[in-house]
């Protein structure tokens, strides 16, 4: 009906893409020539009017308070945002370019350096798999650019465990909350900079690399293992403990941002209820009913259960229908 496009317009809002992975043309209906999405934020108690304006084979246009970006990568961090979706079970299924994704997130949105370094390490990376594609054999032009590689990735590396360390425990938290169980859980940060040295292997893995076209070893190929008791949670997990286990990332994902930040995060949570049991959903909108939470988004298909909740916990809510991509304004609660 449109609840999640919703919710992805104001992803798209704070990360410049959409959350369902939409290529920007997709955006545009059939038969126009552009579309615009605009959002006004309170923000330190002033007003922020963000716009994007999307025309097909064109750059994409965003804008602060009228004045253009340069560099989309300039907005990143100034409304930070955290959403829960049933696209997360990606993180515990998917390869683990989905579990680095989930790091770089958490880390991009409070830490401008790390999100510049990491866009020079990719371009490196490009360049080096362009090389490799078209197999260059000047060892001069691979050198540079592996030099670089590994100093971009040591940083990378040493942010990421920095985070990781201070977020494990914010994670562990949250899933004995929701859970309240003693199950234990954890996440480890496995990396091929542990023993630094990536220039040297790089160059010992290129002609390897040549044959296969791309680079098989940099900070791009890291892994974030999750475990519940001491066993990988993609290999034991039921359903519900999959669910409460990805709630609790990103709720501990909240904490930490609102904790680094100088704004709240805005907390999307789309359709997260089904696989979980009422006690454990009650537990999750207590925990975001928690003054420390500020503006939360809600989508669910159940009414009477979502509004039994609410009730409930007593929180101060809107209610919206959406039918057929329209948004119709209910009665308070």
């Amino acid at each position: 009906m449109g609840k999640t496009n919703l919710l992805d317009a104001v992803y798209y809002l704070s990360f410049c893409k959409s959350h369902l992975n939409s290529q920007d043309n997709q955006l545009v209906m059939h038969g126009e020539t552009f579309s615009v999405l605009q959002g006004t934020y309170e923000r330190e108690s002033r007003e922020e009017n963000i716009l994007c304006a999307i025309r097909p084979g064109q750059k994409k246009q965003f804008s602060r308070n009228k004045k253009e970006y340069e560099r989309l990568s300039e907005h990143i961090g100034l409304l930070p945002l955290v959403m829960v979706s049933p696209a997360d079970s990606e993180l515990i299924r998917g390869g683990s370019g989905e579990r680095r994704r989930f790091l770089d997130i958490i880390i991009s949105q409070h830490d401008r350096k790390y999100l510049y370094t990491l866009i020079h390490y990719n371009r490196l990376l490009q360049q080096r798999n362009a090389l490799l594609r078209n197999r260059a054999s000047d060892a001069s032009l691979y050198e540079v650019i592996e030099i670089q590689l590994e100093l971009y990735g040591m940083e990378l590396y040493k942010m990421r465990c920095e985070i990781t360390e201070s977020f494990l425990p914010l994670f562990k938290s949250c899933y004995q909350t929701i859970g309240a169980n003693s199950e234990s859980v954890n996440i480890t940060y496995i990396s091929q900079m542990e023993n630094g040295g990536l220039a040297k292997k790089l160059a010992e893995n290129r002609e390897r690399d040549l044959q296969i076209g791309f680079t098989s070893c940099g900070i791009h190929k890291d892994e974030l293992e999750m475990k519940l008791e001491h066993s990988l949670i993609r290999r034991l997990g039921s359903q519900g403990q999959n669910k409460t286990f990805l709630v609790a990332l990103k709720l501990a994902q909240f904490i930490f941002l609102k904790q680094k930040g100088e704004t709240t995060p805005i907390l999307l949570l789309d359709d997260i209820f089904d696989k979980l049991d009422a006690e454990r959903v009650e537990r999750i909108i207590r925990l975001v009913n928690d003054p420390g939470f500020g503006q939360i988004f809600i989508t669910d298909t159940n009414r009477k259960y979502l509004d039994r909740i609410l009730l409930s916990v007593g929180s101060a809510c809107e209610l919206f229908r959406v039918d057929n991509g329209t948004v119709h304004n209910m009665t308070h609660i």
